[in-house]
C-alpha cells in the first residue's frame, strides 16, 4: 500500500507502469467488494472476479465512465490506450487497448492518493453490472 508520505511523480511514469499498478489496485478492489458483498464460495468469487477484470469488461466499463472523466483523466486513459503493448492471444486487440487505458487511470488515481475518485468510478461500474 502507498503511505501518506510517499511521493511518486506520476508524470515520470509510463502509461504501462500506471496500468501495471492499476491492474493490481483494481483486482484488490474487486476482490474486496466480492468478499464484503457476496456470500459466495471461493470458486464462485474467483469466477466473478475474472469477469470483472477481463479486458472485454474493462473496455466496457471505461466506455461507461468516460462521460464523467475530467480532461486530465481522459488524457491518462488516452495515453494508456495508445501505449505500446502486446495483448494476450485470447484477447481482442481494441478491448485490450481500452482495458490498458482503464488500468492506467486506476493506477494514476491510486498513486495520486485519490481513492475517493476510484470509489466513485467503481460505483458507476457496479451500477452497470446490476443493469
Amino acid at each position: 500500500m502507498i503511505r501518506e508520505d510517499d511521493k511518486i511523480d506520476t508524470r515520470m511514469l509510463s502509461p504501462i507502469q500506471l496500468a501495471y499498478i492499476g491492474d493490481a489496485v483494481y483486482e484488490l478492489l474487486v476482490r474486496t467488494y466480492l468478499i464484503a458483498n457476496k456470500g459466495l464460495t471461493i470458486n464462485k468469487m474467483h469466477k466473478s472476479a475474472v469477469e470483472f477484470v477481463k479486458a472485454e469488461k474493462q473496455s466496457l466499463y471505461l466506455k461507461e465512465i468516460l462521460s464523467v472523466l475530467d480532461e486530465e483523466e481522459k488524457d491518462i486513459v488516452r495515453r494508456g490506450r495508445n501505449s505500446k503493448s502486446t495483448p494476450p492471444k485470447n484477447t481482442n486487440f481494441m478491448d485490450y487497448k481500452y482495458a490498458t487505458g482503464f488500468e492506467a487511470l486506476i493506477g494514476y488515481l491510486y498513486l495520486r492518493k485519490n481513492k475517493e475518485r476510484i470509489f466513485q468510478l467503481f460505483d458507476i461500474i457496479l451500477a452497470t453490472e446490476k443493469e
